[in-house]
């Protein structure tokens, strides 16, 4: 930044006094408003430089956030301001108070168990847009309009204010890409990262979006670290950031397979993955094997995201298919969560409020709700056998119970914490009977199955 300019008309201190409709500090704030930035064309507050701005008997208080700025150029914004706010009718003297950046560091837990949930997005191939869509994801749940906004029909102000009362989702974005932390680029995160008492990093909040990165720890140096480096950095990451309690926080996983991605599976409870792929043929083929690496970790998931399949013409308003041909992607069997298009408007900084997302970002979020609640519902029907949370003998008993009790032609119903297909033999072995019909096992969520049985 070079030196900030400052606005003074002729008249600009005709009156050594406030005028009757104003006060010290609305007369200080007028001459910030001079204080202007050459390069960016616009003023300290403009940029989000002033905070607050207090008179207390002559003596004015600038409460500025200068962290962005270097050093030189901190304290040439903060002298410009300072001459500035002196020149303010009844003002005597002016001072620059910086705002204070750490955070809060009451009511934290360490490791990723400190959330409601953990929802992963991932992707085999890099390059497909998976760090957009992560960060897009969780800015749009952390807006608080999700819910609200997916009919288009809240209004931003009424939104943006539900994010302010407490009721609102705090939420977490853990950047799980140790070889290409860009997390913090792209929302905007930076440092310092500062601890809690126990000497835990605490994540760094944009705007309410708690944010964790290795990234944010390594300086900026290059990440060339083994794999087994790489492990016990993520490790170790993983176990002492300290949250604060959030909702829900999402993970943006590392490209591929490989040792990382197994880490984060096998260390972090993860509730559901969101897989991100362009529909061309070999991404496709590629994100079917991530299929395959979730569903032997018993993730549930929850649908993929077709990212950048087609642009709209800014001249003409036709949509162009970049691809072209079959849409590969419904060999996955999926449910497609969004069909994202390539878009500058997903290359711009997302932010949690609503009035600086795209509007398929709330339909995303709305759609990763929806799809979790599907999965992680369990509503069975009244009558239900719940054999959940029983030893071996007691479940045997309530079966047996249950079942010799139903008339020729009812079903019987079961909910379990474990797999019951060994159920069959037991009831076979009931009715001393060769084969049951209708005999169905669902696996409703990596912690519940469902099985209906009819007696013969």
């Amino acid at each position: 930044m070079t030196d900030p300019t400052v606005d003074t008309p002729d008249d600009a201190h005709a009156a050594d006094e406030p005028t009757d409709h104003e006060s010290p500090a609305d007369a200080v704030e007028a001459e910030l408003r001079k204080v202007r930035d050459p390069d960016a064309g616009v003023s300290v507050f403009e940029a989000g430089v002033v905070e607050d701005v207090s008179v207390d008997d002559g003596a004015a208080t600038i409460t500025a956030d200068l962290r962005e700025f270097p050093r030189d150029a901190a304290e040439r914004v903060s002298a410009a301001m300072v001459r500035a706010a002196s020149d303010a009718p009844g003002v005597s003297n002016a001072r620059i108070e910086q705002v204070d950046p750490s955070p809060d560091l009451d009511g934290r837990s360490a490791g990723m168990g400190t959330a409601d949930r953990v929802i992963a997005v991932a992707s085999t191939k890099g390059g497909v847009g998976k760090t957009t869509v992560a960060t897009t994801l969780a800015c749009a749940l952390a807006a608080g309009g999700a819910g609200d906004d997916a009919g288009g029909e809240a209004d931003d102000e009424e939104v943006d204010a539900e994010r302010d009362d407490a009721d609102a989702p705090s939420v977490g974005l853990f950047d799980a890409d140790i070889y290409g932390p860009n997390v913090p680029e792209v929302v905007g995160a930076s440092g310092p990262v500062y601890s809690d008492d126990d000497g835990n990093p605490v994540p760094v909040d944009v705007d309410g979006l708690e944010v964790m990165s290795v990234g944010l720890l390594s300086d900026d140096g290059p990440l060339a670290w083994r794999g087994a480096m790489a492990h016990d950095a993520l490790s170790d990451l993983f176990e002492t950031a300290a949250w604060s309690d959030p909702d829900t926080v999402v993970v943006d996983m590392p490209p591929g397979t490989g040792d990382v991605a197994l880490t984060t599976l096998q260390e972090v409870p993860v509730d559901g993955v969101v897989l991100v792929t362009t529909p061309f043929q070999a991404a496709v083929s590629d994100t079917g094997r991530a299929l395959e690496l979730f569903e032997e970790n018993d993730v549930p998931v929850l649908g993929v995201v077709s990212n950048m399949g087609e642009f709209v013409c800014d001249e003409c308003g036709t949509p162009h298919d970049l691809f072209g041909g079959d849409n590969p992607i419904e060999a996955l069997d999926l449910p497609v969560l969004a069909e994202l298009p390539f878009d500058p408007e997903l290359q711009s900084t997302p932010k949690p409020s609503t009035d600086s997302l795209p509007e398929y970002a709330a339909e995303l979020a709305v759609a990763v709700d929806e799809r979790y609640e599907e999965i992680w519902s369990v509503d069975p029907p009244a009558d239900a056998l719940d054999l959940r949370g029983l030893d071996p003998e007691a479940r045997k008993e309530r079966v047996e119970a249950q079942f010799r009790a139903l008339d020729s032609g009812e079903e019987l119903f079961i909910v379990s914490d474990r797999d019951p297909a060994p159920v069959q033999g037991f009831l076979l072995d009931l009715v001393d009977a060769d084969g049951l019909q209708n005999f169905r096992v669902k696996r409703q969520n990596p912690e519940t199955w469902f099985a209906r049985a009819t007696r013969p």
